[in-house]
């Protein structure tokens, strides 16, 4: 089977929106904040395992010259932009902003040893390289970090009730986090998942990490609970739209964008979003070939097609797109009433647009 799964020649394909300014503007400040707060001793386990993860070094502890491994810094950004959209300066929110960063890369350490994948961000994985007890070290001492940055914030005069608020916060969400997780792993082995179901657990695994931090960055900047819970609710929002356009790519994204194998999702009997669906709404043939490709030891090229044709059947494909769509409508409803300066409204529609329709 082709790996563009679209057909389309490159030259012609809609490469989405691109990302949105936010990201760059925040983007100096928050690896300063970074690299100050996170001070890892080079050359020494755990740490070696953490500079390379996030893009600092590369396997041999060499400092690398650019962090071209590290992701999008999504988390850090909104936090970043609550705080300021809602006029205060975003600096006073760089040390959650960091400790945000940390408290997602630890998990992305331990979700690649539990799903074996062995590679992220075109390079090997932590585990596939060291092993997975070094791997699992390395994730743990990274939260730890990241819950270490957080105490920085009082270097802005934040004063403590608010970082023990802050701190509550980011806990509990990671809580929900590792919870979703749970949840994710034992929907590998069931077929009766609904998408209530499934709706829940990346509330939880995905949401709630983006959730908190457009919380903290909100209550850094005010005490305002209305503008709190707007946001709240727009990060809750942000992170189902983000997520289930992860999962649509994840199985009709142009290979070359997404890094990602085309059909991957599948071969690993993944149970994202528009599989949960053709479980759901598949009948007769159609249900009976998704049961027996799903309980293969194995899937292969033909079972790939053959799940292809039936999420075409049932209309998965535009079920992931109109949910996504519907999340990002809901997300600029949340925070519609909140008092928010012209530019912060206009890249808040500029980030719900990217997320909601990006290619990678």
């Amino acid at each position: 089977m082709s790996g563009n799964i679209s057909g389309q020649p490159i030259a012609s394909r809609d490469l989405g929106p691109g990302l949105p300014a936010m990201f760059d503007r925040y983007k100096n400040r928050f690896e300063q904040e970074l690299s100050r707060s996170v001070r890892l001793p080079e050359g020494t386990d755990p740490y070696t395992l953490i500079r390379y993860h996030l893009g600092w070094a590369d396997q041999r502890g060499v400092t690398a010259r650019s962090a071209i491994s590290q992701g999008k810094a999504m988390r850090p950004t909104l936090c970043l932009f609550a705080c300021e959209a809602l006029e205060q300066d975003p600096d006073r929110a760089l040390p959650a902003a960091a400790a945000l960063e940390l408290i997602h890369n630890f998990s992305l350490i331990h979700d690649d040893i539990q799903d074996q994948d062995v590679e992220r961000r075109h390079q090997p994985t932590v585990w596939s390289i060291w092993g997975v007890p070094k791997a699992l070290v390395a994730g743990d001492a990274m939260r730890s970090v990241g819950d270490v940055c957080l105490l920085n914030t009082s270097r802005y005069g934040v004063p403590p009730q608010t970082i023990l608020k802050i701190s509550n916060i980011l806990t509990s969400s990671y809580l929900e986090m590792i919870q979703g997780q749970c949840l994710d792993l034992g929907f590998e082995s069931s077929t009766e998942i609904t998408s209530a179901d499934y709706l829940q657990m990346i509330a939880f695994k995905t949401g709630a990490l983006i959730r908190s931090s457009m919380e903290i960055g909100a209550l850094l900047a005010t005490e305002d609970p209305a503008a709190f819970q707007a946001f709240s609710t727009f990060g809750s929002c942000v992170g189902r739209a983000f997520q289930i356009r992860d999962d649509y790519l994840g199985i009709w994204g142009d290979t070359s964008l997404t890094g990602k194998s085309a059909g991957n999702d599948i071969r690993r009997r993944k149970k994202s979003f528009p599989i949960v669906y053709a479980f759901e709404r598949a009948s007769g043939k159609n249900r009976e070939d998704l049961l027996r490709i799903y309980i293969q030891e194995d899937i292969d090229d033909d079972d790939v097609g053959r799940v292809l044709a039936i999420l075409d059947d049932v209309g998965a494909r535009d079920e992931s797109e109109s949910l996504t769509e519907a999340s990002a409508e809901q997300a600029l409803e949340a925070i519609a009433s909140v008092s928010l300066p012209a530019w912060a409204r206009t890249e808040a529609e500029g980030l719900v647009d990217f997320l909601a329709r990006r290619q990678y």
